[in-house]
């Protein structure tokens, strides 16, 4: 997939279109991905000893043909390709702009 945790995206469809944020965790066998503020889902959760009972909203998965890349230069969405080095190693770079997408950061 060409869409990795801790890349910044953006929603281009759906009922959350528009919307930014940071990949959370990938799912590569299902192709599907987990965006920070995006496609909320409420679960009801049953009270255990040292836990609450309540509903819960958190982020569901979205798949990964829904989010694009965020270029790095200028902000904007853009498909991305990949670059091979002089030293062998490949490089993901926006389509956009040419410039380099960022690595994976903590």
């Amino acid at each position: 997939m060409k869409i990795r945790r801790f890349d910044q995206v953006v929603v281009i469809s759906g009922e959350d279109k528009g919307k930014k944020g940071k990949v959370l965790k990938v799912f590569p066998k299902v192709q599907r991905v987990i965006v920070e503020g995006v496609n909320f889902i409420k679960r009801h959760s049953r009270a255990r000893p040292g836990v609450q009972s309540g509903i819960i909203e958190r982020e569901a998965p979205i798949h990964v043909s829904n989010v694009m890349l965020l270029d790095p230069a200028s902000g904007e969405r853009t498909r991305i390709g990949h670059h091979v080095l002089q030293d062998g190693k490949r490089q993901r770079v926006a389509k956009k702009s040419g410039e380099a997408a960022p690595e994976n950061e903590a």
